[in-house]
């Protein structure tokens, strides 16, 4: 993880963009695990721009900054 505070409490879900709290996001979870990038900032919850490669996936916040799958 680049470009991120060390201590970064997420808020938002980076699958589906909603609170994280008062709803399931267990669908979100799993599918953020297995199979998507994050399309949504975890910490502001603004579409991220995603890029997908054969090595991984790259994205990022135009306030927080890049996260990538390695």
């Amino acid at each position: 993880m680049t470009g991120r505070d060390a201590v970064m409490t997420a808020v938002y879900c980076g699958y589906c963009g909603k609170e994280l709290a008062g709803a399931d996001h267990a669908p979100c979870a799993k599918r953020l695990r297995v199979i998507d990038p994050p399309r949504f900032c975890s910490a502001c919850a603004r579409r991220m721009v995603v890029q997908v490669t054969p090595a991984g996936w790259t994205a990022t916040c135009s306030r927080h900054g890049e996260i990538a799958s390695t």
